[in-house]
């Protein structure tokens, strides 16, 4: 009987984590009032609510484990006069990777394609990827939504226990077949947090730049888009992702019955307790139910 729960207990850890499953899995990162990230904190100070109802934690850890990470580079002729920018970032955020990471990368211009080969999706050889980077020159437009949407379906096809899009870009779009709407039901269907460095012209420029794109992405599925203006700043804020990535909490809940399969479900996460003080939760805004 005890050989049994374990098994038992063992499927169910794997199954939180594929994203494949009725459990709904919130990466959550709290911070205090200086923007320090808060740990220690316990299953019993989180509140998970959906439409309003709270919900029993199922799932709850903290910490460190592997990632299925994926880099969508932004490579359109708007970013060559950044290529040094972007190599600055692409090089940082890869650091930051573990030896059991998942990483892949799509390349972002006229169309959106993975830089590694259909036979290895993904890699844990940090100067594989950014080999493949550097080989993409930058020309064409932009097509970053078909460019996110090719990400989030390859994360579905990842093993890692978190999963994560880095977005590296300026933020215009001018050349996808995907909209906006299209691409943010595809993240609120993924466990997926989205982060973004955006690089932006100094002043911006208005037609190839978008950085309320970025933020609305960003936001919505509990992720950051940081907007570094100089060499020093790309490499910090490159790190400061990377340290997002393995400071989290995770918790899991299993949804409630409802009639509305395929509507938007609100999701407030709240964390309490004696002396804690004020703190700031960010997680992913809500989620779509899988067809």
């Amino acid at each position: 009987m005890i050989a049994l729960l374990a098994i038992g207990l063992l499927l169910l850890q794997a199954a939180v984590f594929t994203g494949h499953t009725e459990l709904v899995v919130l990466p959550v990162i709290v911070t205090d009032a200086h923007g320090h990230r808060v740990a220690g904190l316990t299953q019993e100070n989180f509140r998970v609510l959906e439409d309003g109802r709270p919900q029993p934690i199922s799932v709850f850890r903290y910490g460190d484990a592997p990632i299925t990470l994926g880099l969508i580079v932004d490579r359109s002729q708007s970013m060559r006069p950044k290529t040094r920018a972007l190599l600055i970032s692409i090089s940082a955020l890869l650091q930051a990777s573990r030896p059991d990471d998942e990483l892949f990368a799509v390349a972002v211009n006229d169309g959106a394609s993975p830089v590694l080969s259909g036979a290895r999706p993904f890699t844990n050889d940090v100067n594989e990827l950014l080999t493949a980077l550097t080989a993409v020159p930058a020309a064409g437009r932009t097509a970053l939504y078909d460019g996110v949407a090719e990400g989030l379906q390859q994360l579905e096809r990842g093993h890692g226990e978190k999963r994560a899009l880095i977005v590296v870009s300026d933020g215009g779009d001018n050349a996808s077949r995907r909209t906006y709407d299209e691409i943010m039901a595809l993240a609120r269907r993924s466990d997926a947090v989205i982060y973004a460095i955006g690089l932006l012209g100094t002043p911006p420029a208005e037609e190839d730049e978008d950085s309320g794109l970025l933020k609305r992405l960003c936001r919505d599925t509990g992720g950051v888009a940081y907007f570094p203006g100089t060499n020093q700043e790309i490499a910090a804020m490159s790190a400061e992702i990377g340290r997002d990535l393995r400071e989290q909490y995770t918790l899991g809940f299993t949804p409630g019955e409802r009639t509305d399969e395929h509507a938007f479900r609100k999701i407030d996460v709240t964390v309490t307790g004696a002396g804690l003080g004020r703190l700031h939760v960010r997680t992913r805004t809500g989620y779509l139910v899988k067809p």
